[in-house]
């Protein structure tokens, strides 16, 4: 895999990485205090479980999401991000094999500053909008849990190049993605929902560099988060989740460590399952703080996957 340039290390890169590793370790210990004092991607988490959409169901999700203070490293333009009908669907084509499409409608940015742009663009006035770069991608669940052990899978996918990066948001590039999950469970089991849910992530993305030619970044990916059920209609739900620059130096524009915490509750009434949480960035070219608000359903079986 071509890298690019090699970079020294430096005092200041190597000081700014060590601050990073302390302040997502200090989340963990969070999210990890939150899952033990107390199903795919659940909203309105980001890390993936393991658990497989039953074959031939649909699990359809929306939801909508505000951050202040998001940055496009590429466009220079900083402001304050609305994602609208951010969509995530999900379906079984086998007992241990789900397919995933997500990706949102339109995101809107209103523009509070911006800095020199590193591609022409074709923004006015203080706003900008654009579609969203569609995710596909598979989960195949790999064994099944123990008494003692979690239930491990792998998900494995490609980011489409969607957007349009003279719009400023997005960076119109192809990524690839592969990741190993992890699942254990805890407690009583009321209605298939056990009274302890933890789920963790760790794997490689290679991005495409968007301005400089025959160069990618590989990058890690990682997700920690639990579920709690405080009663048998309310969750309780946590994470870290991320990714992670492994250059000894600057980051290729759009390919930088970005990261968030998040904290919120799932709620089921009326065969819905309902969702909202608040966002902390965890990196400097993270959001600063969101909103995010969800539903989910499941449809039942509505057909037949080939044998």
């Amino acid at each position: 895999m071509c890298k690019g340039r090699y970079r020294r290390f430096t005092k200041d890169a190597v000081g700014a990485k060590i601050v990073l590793v302390k302040r997502i370790g200090f989340i963990l210990m969070l999210v990890v205090a939150t899952v033990f004092s107390v199903a795919a991607q659940q909203r309105p988490l980001l890390t993936d479980d393991v658990d497989i959409t039953p074959p031939g169901s649909l699990q359809i999700s929306a939801g909508v999401d505000f951050f202040q203070n998001a940055k496009f490293p590429l466009s220079g333009i900083n402001g304050d991000l609305t994602r609208v009908g951010d969509i995530r669907v999900r379906t079984g084509l086998a007992p241990n094999v789900e397919l995933q499409i997500e990706g949102s409608i339109q995101n809107y940015v209103a523009i509070n500053s911006r800095d020199p742009a590193a591609i022409p663009l074709s923004v006015t006035g203080n706003s900008a909008n654009d579609f969203d770069d569609i995710t596909v991608s598979a989960k195949v669940k790999l064994r099944n849990e123990t008494r003692l052990l979690p239930s491990i899978g792998m998900k494995f996918g490609f980011q489409m190049p969607n957007t349009d990066q003279a719009r400023g948001i997005g960076t119109n590039q192809i990524n690839v993605f592969s990741k190993i999950l992890l699942q254990k469970k805890f407690g009583d089991v009321v209605d298939n929902t056990p009274r302890f849910n933890a789920m963790g992530n760790i794997g490689l993305q290679i991005m495409t560099a968007p301005i400089e030619r025959f160069t990618q970044n590989d990058v890690i990916i990682y997700g920690l988060a639990g579920i709690y059920r405080a009663t048998d209609r309310i969750n309780l739900v946590s994470e870290v989740n991320g990714r992670l620059n492994t250059r000894s130096g600057k980051a290729p524009l759009g390919t930088e460590s970005v990261g968030q915490f998040r904290i919120g509750a799932q709620i089921k009434a009326s065969g819905l399952r309902f969702d909202t949480a608040a966002a902390f960035g965890l990196t400097k070219f993270s959001p600063k703080t969101g909103v995010i608000f969800g539903v989910t359903y499941q449809t039942p079986t509505i057909f037949t996957p080939a044998q």
